[in-house]
């Protein structure tokens, strides 16, 4: 007989699904102060616990999204830092993200404001990649310029803010040089960090095979990998070999779907040849969300669709990129971790997937959120799993006070 342990919240009976830990079965999972506490078949719960039953679902790590946009508070019109951000906590447990990295929104001159006024006061963990463009993303013309390329200052910077920098960021530059990278790879050699680099305009004069294939070290990021410039497919069909052996020698490839930077047409081939990405990530911000990509988990479909298998793509979603940005506590359903989760309805039927040119791919299912926690407390319930009968709640629910200050007609 199973014991009865002390949980605030339990999920029962559903799919956990926790790749890094090489956990795929049926299993409750029992959670308190904040933290995995148990998991295995028949946990019972106390007078006090909150039961979410799971029967039917898929039960995994809250997903890790690194690399969206979330500098809205810097209020620039028309910018990726500014109208073109969004803010972390309207957008992620919904879609159970409990984890966001901001990908360069902001720079050295502006990074403090861009914690102070979002990533302190949001409740997603929010991470971020300082851009090596002084004042981030709110121009793409100033981060072409020489002088805001400051690699001292992004290196102090980001040591300065040790506790959520994850990384340097290079993007968006559209010159024939190299110093937009070659800056930022000097940030990343202060500050012992990686690099992710959003390759901008591809030019002849400093092509991508010579990016991964020379530029980047081992544990830098190449992102938007599906993008319709980056040569992925040779003419006869093949994945090109220098892509394989960039990632032989540690060289990252991120996802990074956003509104323009994925194709079917190289993501379906590369998965069919063995080079998926090895992040899957979002590229969120307000002209994305609301074209092809939608969400975190549509991309994971769109994944799906292509060839990739449930748990991979989860794997790839959660506990790698956590791992990867330097934070593996996150993206596991361990024992004692926090208890950051995301129940999951796996529907099954004919879905209809875009990429970024509106080409369509026909996929068998399609994962929709049904609830996520973020340390144990439940922040989305789609279909209230934590509700209670509204005929069972005291008569002063809803009340803020007591029942005293509901004034009813006639009473005095």
């Amino acid at each position: 007989m199973a014991e009865t342990r002390r949980y605030s919240l339990l999920i029962q009976g559903g799919r956990v699904l926790d790749p890094v830990n090489g956990i795929d079965k049926i299993a409750d999972i029992g959670i308190q102060d904040g933290h995995i506490s148990d998991m295995g078949a028949g946990l019972k719960a106390g007078s006090e616990t909150t039961v979410i039953d799971a029967k039917g679902c898929v039960v995994t790590a809250g997903l890790v999204d690194i690399h969206t946009h979330l500098f809205a508070s810097a209020l620039v019109p028309d910018a990726w830092a500014g109208d073109n951000s969004i803010y972390p906590d309207g957008f992620s447990f919904r879609t159970g993200v409990t984890t966001m990295v901001d990908a360069g929104s902001a720079g050295a001159k502006n990074f403090a404001q861009f914690r102070s006024t979002v990533m302190d006061r949001a409740k997603t963990r929010v991470f971020s990649f300082v851009n090596i463009a002084s004042h981030g993303m709110i121009s793409d013309a100033l981060e072409q310029e020489a002088n805001v390329f400051d690699a001292e200052r992004t290196a102090a910077i980001a040591k300065e803010h040790s506790d959520i920098v994850v990384g340097i960021k290079s993007a968006h530059y559209w010159k024939p040089d190299w110093l937009s990278v070659d800056s930022a790879l000097q940030a990343g050699e202060k500050s012992s960090l990686p690099i992710m680099v959003d390759f901008g305009y591809f030019r002849k004069e400093r092509p991508y095979w010579e990016l991964v294939g020379e530029k980047l070290r081992p544990g830098d990021f190449s992102t938007h990998c599906f993008r319709g410039p980056v040569p992925v497919i040779d003419e006869a069909g093949y994945v090109y070999d220098y892509l394989f052996k960039a990632r032989e020698r540690g060289v990252l490839f991120d996802l990074g779907h956003g509104a323009g930077s994925f194709l079917f047409r190289n993501a379906v081939t590369a998965l069919e040849q063995g080079f998926p990405p090895d992040t899957i990530s979002t590229d969120l911000h307000v002209l994305s969300m609301n074209r092809h990509l939608m969400d975190m988990p549509t991309t994971i479909s769109k994944l799906m669709a292509a060839g990739m298998g449930l748990a991979e793509a989860i794997e790839r979603s959660t506990s790698i990129p956590a791992r990867l940005i330097g934070h593996p506590e996150l993206g596991t359903l361990a024992r004692g971790a926090f208890a950051d989760i995301a129940v999951w309805n796996l529907q099954e039927g004919n879905f209809g997937f875009t990429d970024s040119c509106n080409g369509l791919l026909r996929g068998r299912q399609r994962l929709t959120c049904e609830l996520t926690t973020l340390a144990g407390e439940i922040v989305w319930d789609w279909n209230g799993r934590a509700g209670v009968e509204y005929k069972n709640l005291p008569p002063d629910a809803g009340i803020r006070e007591n029942l005293e200050f509901l004034v009813r007609p006639g009473c005095c």
